[in-house]
């Protein structure tokens, strides 16, 4: 009877630790298992937002390429107008435009500050062309200007809100006047066509988005 006590004893304890391997085994899979599904959602969303960044930054190269297609077409008061398609999205990298300075595309989200703002040194023309999305007009000029002259359009453009001033080296004649999809080329800060480029192009009928905010941005 003893003997039987003993083995039946024996065997429940080999039963009893069975199931506390079996029992542990489950823990360990359960773990495995929740372990392995954390793994593939962080994967999902790592992989997601990759995608989402890399849409965006095909978003921003395409923006790149469209900034601004067509030609310019100069009028009898020698204005000239870009006929064709000036794209308009907020891109974060840098934009090749077909005209310098350009009239308009593809864009930085912030604006140049253009309320009656004069720049002594180059600014970005991702910022300038927001500027003129919001109707501003840009007064550009290269080292043939003369100081006098700069100096008058200086004081022209403090005196006039939605506006802007900076040098761009890279522009083809001393003085220039652009507006959005509008440009010119002036002789001089006496030359009345000032006077009437500023008159028909600040806060213009070509402004895309009139009323905007020409403070607040990057100065």
């Amino acid at each position: 009877m003893s003997a039987k006590k003993s083995s039946s004893a024996a065997r429940k304890a080999r039963i009893e630790e069975m199931r506390r391997a079996e029992r542990a085994r489950e823990r360990r899979n359960r773990i495995l298992t929740i372990g392995a599904s954390v793994v593939i959602v962080a994967g999902l969303v790592v992989g997601g937002t990759f995608l989402i960044r890399s849409q965006s930054d095909d978003s921003d190269a395409a923006g790149d390429t469209k900034a601004a297609s067509g030609k310019f077409v100069t009028g009898k008061d020698g204005v000239k107008k870009w006929e064709g398609k000036l794209a308009q999205t907020h891109v974060t990298k840098s934009v090749t435009y077909p005209v310098e300075p350009p009239v308009g595309g593809d864009h930085n989200p912030v604006w140049q500050n253009c309320n009656g703002d004069v720049y002594d040194k180059a600014i970005k023309n991702e910022n300038a062309v927001h500027s003129l999305e919001h109707g501003a007009v840009w007064v550009t000029y290269n080292s043939e200007a003369s100081e006098d002259d700069i100096k008058a359009l200086a004081e022209k453009v403090k005196q006039t809100p939605y506006t802007l001033m900076s040098p761009v080296d890279d522009q083809k004649d001393p003085l220039m006047l652009t507006a959005w999809g509008h440009q010119r080329t002036v002789t001089s800060a006496s030359d009345p066509n000032v006077g009437t480029f500023f008159e028909t192009y600040v806060q213009g009928e070509q402004t895309p988005e009139p009323g905007a905010a020409c403070t607040n941005g990057l100065s």
